[in-house]
């Protein structure tokens, strides 16, 4: 199966929206802190879940972003669709030309298997993910230790300043 960082990176942000998201607006910077993925990565994948009309950003202080629409209605297999990713376990990429320009002896296999596994990330959305009890753990246990790296870059830009 061909699923790269790109999209496990846009499901884990989608999620990571889905639970801060519930009372204010996100930053991309929370998002990055939290799931340790790249700023410039993120906003990449934020501008393509934008276009794909999953998220929405609202400017100026206060701003960040949310979802567009209700956790339980956004499925993982959107996402993954949203930042042109493709579940697929063919080595042709599913164009039937693996083996001189013609399918191969397995094609029909890979294909059923990558058909299996689109329908799986089907029927998982958002909100039911985030009605696990282990993710709410992850989640909350990210958030504090976000909040503790701040804290710590706080403390030490003010130490640095009062050793000036």
């Amino acid at each position: 199966m061909r699923l790269t960082t790109k999209g496990r990176y846009a499901v884990t942000a989608m999620l990571d929206l889905a639970f801060h998201s519930q009372t204010n607006p996100v930053t991309l910077v929370e998002i990055a802190t939290r799931q340790t993925i790249s700023l410039s990565y993120l906003e990449q994948l934020f501008a393509r879940l934008r276009r794909a009309g999953m998220v929405k950003g609202l400017r100026g202080p206060g701003g960040g972003y949310t979802l567009c629409g209700e956790p339980h209605s956004i499925n993982v297999a959107d996402i993954i669709a949203a930042v042109d990713e493709r579940v697929d376990s063919t080595r042709c990429g599913g164009e039937a030309n693996c083996q001189k320009h013609q399918a191969c002896l397995t094609h029909d296999l890979w294909m059923g298997l990558s058909d299996q596994i689109r329908e799986y990330l089907k029927g998982i959305t958002l909100g039911q993910l985030l009605d696990k009890h282990h993710v709410k753990e992850v989640a909350r246990r990210q958030e504090h230790d976000a909040l503790r790296l701040v804290e710590i870059h706080r403390l030490g830009d003010s130490a640095t300043r009062a050793n000036l």
